[in-house]
């Protein structure tokens, strides 16, 4: 479609852009109607309403396409009812004696990262009115819109219960390890250990950037806290010099060491990996060291479900960091090693499972990539 004639979409949709009411008139009691004021207040399809509004200024009404205009920009739920929206938003009302909804709201994904691009705005990223009403759809008929239409919600149905799949299969995870140990924080069956009282915890060094000697023809991994993604690392995106680890604080980790990222942007604080490999790593990484005292892939599972626990502990007004004596601190559940070994026994069929659901995941994405670039371009 991509040789397909294209218009404009003011000339197929009405586009009302938000206005935040005066703040005197929310409540969270239910007094007026709904007020969204951005891309925090959507769902997966339908925004969650937690403001309510008794003075609305600009209205959205039910079944119109919400769209988020400021940072982060384009982000698309539908009005389930009428609601007032703020200045973080757009409601665009479809004309539907010239074009579909749905294929609207698919359009307008398949144009989000090119709405990002046009985005301005020193503090903020945001879009004009003007930048919407200029955005280029393809001017299909209506057989042509609703069959792309079905086919991407169609293709859209399977990767969310692709994700669906992998969320139960965590969960599984999680019940398997309550049943077995109880609470994860507030067991009686059997004691919490300090983890420095089990191993060794260390962090790693950044070479500076300006040695090239440090970086150039680097052989030896080095591990950022943005590749701690819950799961086994055994490639990384850098490598250092034999120089660079001499003249920086990195060190070199053993196979089998628990990485916990420190600090970081969005959710990374507190991600976790574990080693596949030697590596060295920069000074977000908190590294735990292998130990005899417990099982490493054991401590990793730990940690890993501890993701929210940890993350309460940061501390600092701006970004709050975790720091080592934290991760030194944290008090870990210690059962006796054979039954951690049955739970990490445990763990490793089920992470066959999610690699299965997981390929399949990946595969339908490429699908849908496809298919929205061929629709969309």
């Amino acid at each position: 479609m991509r040789k397909m004639k294209l218009i404009a979409l003011k000339d197929v949709c009405k586009i009302n852009m938000g206005q935040s009411p005066n703040s005197s008139s929310y409540n969270d009691y239910g007094d007026g109607m709904p007020f969204f004021q951005g891309n925090a207040d959507f769902g997966e399809r339908y925004p969650i309403t937690r403001v309510w509004c008794n003075t609305p200024t600009k209205i959205a009404q039910a079944e119109d396409i919400l769209i988020s205009v400021r940072a982060p920009i384009g982000a698309l739920n539908y009005a389930k009812e009428e609601c007032c929206i703020g200045r973080g938003l757009a409601a665009i009302t479809p004309d539907r004696n010239k074009v579909s909804q749905d294929f609207i709201y698919w359009a307008l994904k398949g144009k989000k990262a090119e709405l990002n691009d046009k985005g301005n705005g020193s503090t903020f990223k945001a879009i004009s009115r003007k930048i919407l009403e200029e955005t280029m759809i393809p001017d299909i008929n209506f057989e042509q819109q609703h069959k792309c239409a079905e086919n991407l919600e169609k293709i859209y149905g399977i990767i969310q219960n692709r994700r669906k799949e992998l969320l139960a299969l965590d969960d599984l995870i999680k019940a398997r390890f309550v049943e077995m140990f109880g609470s994860i924080h507030e067991s009686t069956k059997y004691p919490y250990i300090a983890v420095k009282d089990l191993t060794d915890v260390i962090s790693g060094g950044t070479p500076s950037r300006d040695r090239s000697e440090y970086w150039y023809n680097g052989t030896i991994p080095w591990v950022k806290t943005t590749e701690l993604q819950n799961d086994v690392i055994k490639n990384v995106d850098e490598h250092i010099t034999e120089s660079g680890l001499a003249g920086s604080s990195a060190k070199m980790v053993p196979i089998g060491t628990v990485l916990v990222a420190m600090y970081g942007q969005g959710k990374t604080r507190g991600m976790t990996a574990y080693l596949g490999i030697e590596a060295s790593t920069n000074q977000a990484c908190a590294c735990i060291l292998p130990s005899e005292k417990i099982d490493s892939m054991f401590m990793w599972k730990y940690f890993e479900l501890s993701y929210d626990k940890l993350r309460s502990l940061a501390q600092g007004a701006g970004q709050p960091n975790l720091n080592g004596n934290m991760i030194k601190n944290f008090q870990v559940l210690v059962p006796p090693i054979e039954l951690q070994k049955e739970f990490v026994s445990f763990v490793e069929q089920v992470d066959k499972s999610k690699v299965a659901v997981q390929k399949a995941l990946d595969e339908t994405q490429t699908l849908f990539d496809s298919l929205m670039q061929e629709y969309f371009g």
